[in-house]
């Protein structure tokens, strides 16, 4: 992966007061969160770009990203904050903050194993994993909102998405995760994640 990829730039905007809330919101250190999110960001975004890999998927993700991620902010851009204090808020944001109901779409009812897996390589408990997730999913999705929805090309998202994902679609979360082992020791970690940011 490289440093411009989706996942490296939203990880870049996450990093102090994002991982700060996210790390309080979670009870971790800032240590602790920082690994936890370099490593679920990739899996959020290669289970997505698993899914635009499907027929219409990327369609049904762009259409899914108009209608309940852009908010009403007209092109002002990724408002990071706004979005990160409605999600550890509860506040009203329906569709585009209900983080379980996005994971279930990302993750096709393999939304506990995804959090097990994501717990499991950051040592964090699968509650707390599953947490972290659920804060992430709309923050994933409205960054993706911000990049794509406004332009419309549902090919464009794809591609962008195409370049997250692992390069074997196939099979369950454990090879969507194998498929991001940068080091070659069979696993993803949080090594393989800065492999990949620093490459």
């Amino acid at each position: 992966m490289n440093t411009n990829s989706l996942t490296a730039s939203l990880l870049s905007q996450l990093q102090g007061p994002g991982v700060q809330q996210v790390s309080q919101q979670l009870g971790l250190d800032q240590n602790q969160a920082t690994q936890a999110v370099s490593a679920a960001l990739p899996l959020l975004m290669g289970a997505l770009g698993s899914n635009a890999s499907q027929p219409q998927g990327a369609q049904s993700l762009l259409n899914a990203l108009q209608k309940d991620h852009l908010g009403g902010g007209g092109g002002g851009g990724f408002d990071l904050g706004g979005i990160l204090g409605a999600v550890l808020g509860g506040g009203g944001g329906g569709t585009a903050t209900n983080g379980a109901g996005i994971l279930g779409h990302v993750f096709g009812g393999q939304t506990d194993q995804a959090a097990q897996v994501l717990g499991n390589k950051t040592g964090l408990d699968s509650g707390r994993a599953g947490q972290l997730l659920a804060i992430l999913a709309p923050i994933v999705m409205s960054f993706l909102a911000q990049r794509f929805a406004q332009q419309g090309n549902a090919n464009d998202l794809g591609q962008a998405l195409g370049a997250e994902a692992p390069p074997a679609a196939a099979g369950g979360i454990g090879s969507l995760l194998n498929a991001f082992d940068q080091d070659g020791d069979g696993q993803f970690g949080v090594g393989d994640v800065f492999k990949m940011l620093n490459r």
